[in-house]
């Protein structure tokens, strides 16, 4: 009798699915399926790494100079930093694009702030370019006014009135070189205020509720339309909002002492910008322009020349920071620049000069946080090289002042200012 063992057919394990090797990534891929390089053909290739030894770095955060540092950039942003007697070499891939560099002793600033620019107001005409007629115009010129301020080492610009949201999404493109930008898009002001550019013979034009505009402001009258006109800066790319409250120098048909706008206007304004997660900055020169700004829900003020020590203490109490502009003064305070400034706003301009820099010690010696500010637009190669020993003097003991404006500027992320590892 014959038996058959039945023997259970072996069991193999499952095999993986044969895989092709690992393929070079593709470039990166539009939604529309066009390749980026092909898009935004100018994009500039990823930094190289740099590692800088033997460098005074300069410590905004401390107020100090650290000596015979090495630091070290890699994409961008800093890396590390370390004594350079005690540095080791970190672990790069085998393609990484190294530099490195012995400053010997040179020093190292951290990328400057300036919290009060117009990038609009380019030079080439007597009008500092604030009422220009043909807006592009300013627009070729623009590049250039920002490659000087890239070139001056500032590297993070607020604009607080004329910048577009073309600008800078072109200066972060690589279109061409230039400061980070934080925009207002447009200023707003009241009609007769500081911002409405027609003089008093002008006709009304398109007056109230309005919409008459300069290069870097607009005209908005009652709520409703200061409600629209800040929600209209906002959609167009605004970053914070910038409101007239007093009277300025360059305007035709104010005073300097002028209040301007309601309690409610300001507070509509600041409501909508608190809506959209922002801030309001307030152009003003006086102590009841100030207080008139910061009762409504302002949080800084641009310029501040008559600032008094009570109106200090009220804005110090309240965090609301200043931003001084005292070297454009001093600059069209000058006889070989008289003539861009009518009579009139001459006076003004004096008007200013004369108490800004006492406005700035009392400022420090009430804690105020004080931003650098320069004004800067037509007038750049006017203030070149005097903008720190004017403003930041005063503040050298507060060991903050370099840091402040960029924490304003950009609503709290910290970039330039201060040398440490970016987390």
């Amino acid at each position: 009798m014959t038996r058959k063992l039945l023997i259970p057919p072996v069991q193999h394990p499952p095999q993986p699915p044969m895989q092709a090797p690992p393929a070079t990534p593709p470039p990166p891929i539009r939604q529309d399926g066009i390749p980026a390089k092909l898009v935004k053909p100018w994009t500039l290739p990823p930094q190289k790494t740099y590692i800088l030894h033997n460098a005074n770095v300069v410590d905004a955060a401390n107020g100090s100079i650290v000596p015979r540092q090495t630091v070290v950039l890699r994409d961008g942003l800093i890396d590390s930093v370390q004594p350079t007697c005690s540095y080791t070499h970190p672990i790069l891939p085998a393609s990484a694009d190294v530099i490195e560099v012995d400053l010997d002793g040179r020093y190292l600033c951290p990328g400057l702030i300036d919290c009060h620019v117009h990038l609009t107001a380019v030079a080439g005409s007597a009008a500092l370019g604030f009422d220009e007629a043909d807006m592009a115009v300013s627009y070729f010129r623009q590049p250039f006014l920002c490659q000087q301020m890239l070139s001056r080492g500032f590297t993070s610009v607020r604009d607080t009135g004329g910048a577009t949201l073309a600008l800078k999404e072109a200066i972060a493109d690589d279109v061409f070189p230039g400061p980070r930008v934080f925009i207002a898009n447009k200023a707003i002001s009241q009609t007769g205020g500081h911002g409405d550019v027609r003089k008093a013979h002008d006709k009304n034009g398109d007056c109230c509720q309005c919409g008459a505009q300069s290069s870097i402001s607009v005209v908005a009258d009652g709520v409703p339309a200061c409600l629209a006109a800040t929600r209209e800066q906002l959609r167009q790319g605004a970053d914070f909002i910038k409101i007239m409250v007093g009277g300025g120098v360059a305007s035709p048909t104010d005073r300097i002492e002028n209040m301007q706008f309601t309690a409610a206007e300001v507070r509509a304004v600041a409501d909508v910008a608190d809506s959209y997660g922002t801030y309001v900055t307030a152009h003003a020169y006086t102590p009841r322009a100030i207080r008139h700004a910061v009762d409504n829900g302002v949080r800084g003020i641009e310029h501040g020349n008559l600032l008094d020590a009570d109106t200090a203490r009220y804005m110090a109490a309240r965090d609301v920071w200043l931003t001084p502009t005292l070297i454009t003064y001093k600059a069209m305070g000058e006889p070989k620049y008289g003539a861009f400034l009518p009579p009139a706003n001459q006076a003004k301009n004096q008007q200013v000069l004369a108490r800004g820099v006492t406005a700035l010690r009392v400022a420090h010696d009430a804690g105020v946080t004080i931003c650098h500010g320069a004004r800067a637009g037509a007038g750049q190669g006017r203030v070149r090289g005097g903008c720190a020993g004017v403003e930041g003097e005063p503040a050298r003991g507060r060991g903050d002042f370099g840091r402040a404006g960029e924490e304003h500027a950009s609503g709290g992320e910290e970039w330039e200012g201060v040398y440490e590892p970016l987390e």
